[in-house]
């Protein structure tokens, strides 16, 4: 089932999300919806609360669903190591039509939980390594934006109050 993408401004957006306690059928059936959802928004990373869910929970696919062994469910993640730097645009599936040049780390290890609640800790390097920052960064409740300089954040939530003024937001 695809679920609509929650926009910038919905609280769930902003704050830090629970553990996931349950792996169950239930969790299984969120995380197919998760990966159908962002597929279909052309995204290579969803949080649950990118979906209205408040949950430590996200996917990543970089391969934008070419590459069915590149699905990666992320239970309670943490990142235990990072090196390097990279700085690149950077966009969001709840902020559509904005982009801004986020630094990164180049490589990061996380640790986190498969949907069968195994531990497993897995390294990412360029595109991965900035995909799985941007969805933890969600799961603490933290937007793309707040990356950027306080001048381009502002301009951002200027455009995005006008957009909602008009309705389409």
């Amino acid at each position: 089932m695809i679920h609509p993408i929650v926009k910038y401004g919905d609280a769930v957006l902003e704050k830090p999300t629970p553990l996931v306690e349950k792996f169950d059928e239930e969790l299984r059936i969120l995380t197919e919806d998760m990966f159908e959802s962002m597929y279909a928004a052309h995204g290579v990373g969803l949080a649950a609360t990118q979906i209205g869910i408040s949950l430590r929970l996200a996917v990543v696919d970089v391969s934008s669903g070419k590459n069915p062994e590149a699905r990666i469910v992320l239970a309670n993640p943490e990142v235990i190591h990072s090196e390097g730097e990279q700085r690149e645009e950077e966009g969001c599936l709840s902020l559509p039509n904005f982009r801004g040049n986020v630094m990164r780390p180049m490589f990061v290890t996380v640790r986190a939980q498969d949907v069968t609640g195994q531990t497993f800790e897995m390294k990412g390097e360029q595109l991965l390594a900035r995909a799985f920052c941007h969805e933890i960064d969600h799961l603490d409740g933290i937007l793309f934006i707040q990356h950027l300089s306080m001048l381009k954040r502002d301009l951002i939530r200027r455009k995005v109050r006008k957009l909602r003024k008009a309705g389409e937001w």
